[in-house]
């Protein structure tokens, strides 16, 4: 794997004797490609960590989430500071968002693999690349645990299709697959632990999936359509503890779209963090079925305790850190948004509510959304366009929002007078 020299990363328990990390090379920013460095290692206890930058002076150093609240001390050209407990981080050095350190500290493994047997498929350290399979991807049966091993880095899609009980897990990379993990038609699938790094579409993709938890994912990508994690009808989804910095959608939750029906309910996304640098942190309400009598329904989200480090989005029509998009004859409703903290806003807004009609995407307009709630946001920054909601006539509006708690600059936010709107909205409240 490529080796980015801009850091040099070590990490201890206090007092022992240090470890020296392998400083991964991964594309970030679609705009300009550029070339960060990414570093991880499992804990249990507390640790102390070393970053010596290895080209110019110190400056500034911000370490983020800043909820997070890492203290850190500076000899030279290195920094230092302790864990807790694990987490996901940004080092960042002299405001530099484009060449950062990604410190992924993971949980310790509970489970691991030596071999393969019947019901595991085991990938040991070192590269493997099934070029002699159709379209570089293992199909991956019912019942099976797949185990990416510390230090294996797998060139293939893992594809899950029509099957059930299916685990992947472990701490290894799926390096420049076509997709990270396609999970489709499929029931009770795990992924936990693995890091994407820069597919050419989606890390993950949900279609018409029932059982999808996602834990402890770490996903970069820098091309375009390469989203984080994308669901087309699926519907009991828990997506947990992920890091996911990519050039398009990092979480997009959609009804139908090609060969997957039914609409998608009952997702939800906590601590998470989330790093746009195209596009939505969070996008809900695209793509439905136009041709059903009715229209489908997105319904019964929850995204909670979640941290955007940046949104960066130069189109008008995508920006929103927070965006319900609702179109193609889609209902949207029962969403909550709940401890979010959005940290920069490069281009981009904060809200975007909005019943629309794209045609590059659309065949119908959406039907309408409803009964959303934004509870305790925060957001410290300037030159972010106006947030926006907007239904899109008497028929297809949108009902029942309800924001509370929302600081904008250290000031409670008291209306909506500053949104982008129209009068096809009704029961807006601000607590």
């Amino acid at each position: 794997m490529p080796h980015n020299d801009d850091y040099t990363v070590k990490v201890r328990v206090p007092g022992g004797e240090w470890s020296d990390l392998f400083e991964y090379n991964v594309q970030v920013d679609m705009d300009n490609v550029q070339s960060a460095s990414m570093v991880q290692f499992d804990m249990g206890s507390p640790v102390e960590v070393m970053v010596k930058k290895n080209n110019g002076l110190i400056q500034d150093v911000q370490i983020r989430p800043l909820v997070k609240g890492v203290q850190h001390t500076v000899n030279r050209n290195t920094i230092l500071f302790t864990l807790e407990k694990p987490q996901y981080l940004s080092v960042e050095f002299n405001g530099d968002r484009l060449h950062n350190l990604h410190l992924f500290a993971n949980p310790l493994e509970t489970e691991t693999y030596t071999e393969s047997s019947d019901k595991v498929i085991y990938f040991g350290p070192g590269i493997h690349r099934p070029e002699d399979l159709p379209n570089t991807q293992i199909q991956i049966p019912s019942n099976t645990t797949v185990y990416l091993a510390p230090g294996a880095i797998v060139k293939a899609k893992l594809l899950i299709d029509k099957a059930e009980n299916v685990r992947v897990i472990g701490r290894g990379i799926l390096d420049h697959p076509i997709r990270g993990i396609e999970v489709t038609h499929s029931k009770n699938v795990l992924i936990d632990g693995i890091t994407v790094v820069n597919p050419d579409h989606y890390t993950v993709f949900g279609g018409e999936s029932t059982g999808l938890t996602i834990k402890n994912l770490k996903s970069f990508s820098c091309k375009g359509w390469s989203d984080g994690i994308d669901l087309m009808c699926c519907n009991e989804v828990l997506i947990d503890h992920v890091f996911m910095r990519n050039s398009d959608d990092c979480i997009a939750i959609y009804a139908h779209r090609w060969n997957y029906y039914g609409g998608s309910r009952d997702v939800t996304l906590q601590n998470a963090v989330l790093w746009a640098d195209i596009a939505h942190p969070i996008n809900i309400g695209g793509h439905g079925n136009p041709a059903d009598k009715i229209g489908e329904v997105i319904e019964n989200i929850t995204i909670r305790n979640v941290d955007i480090l940046e949104q960066d989005e130069d189109d008008p029509l995508y920006q929103g850190c927070m965006a319900i998009d609702c179109g193609d004859k889609n209902l949207v409703r029962n969403v909550l948004f709940e401890d979010i903290r959005v940290e920069s806003i490069q281009e981009g807004r904060l809200f975007h509510i909005r019943v629309r009609f794209n045609p590059k995407y659309d065949k119908q307009p959406g039907r309408g959304i409803e009964d959303v709630t934004f509870r305790n946001i925060t957001y410290n920054g300037v030159g972010e366009n106006p947030s926006l909601i907007k239904g899109l006539d008497a028929e297809r509006g949108i009902r029942n929002v309800t924001f509370e708690n929302v600081m904008l600059n250290g000031t409670k936010m008291k209306s909506i007078d500053s949104f982008i709107q129209n009068e096809f909205i009704k029961g807006v409240k601000v607590r």
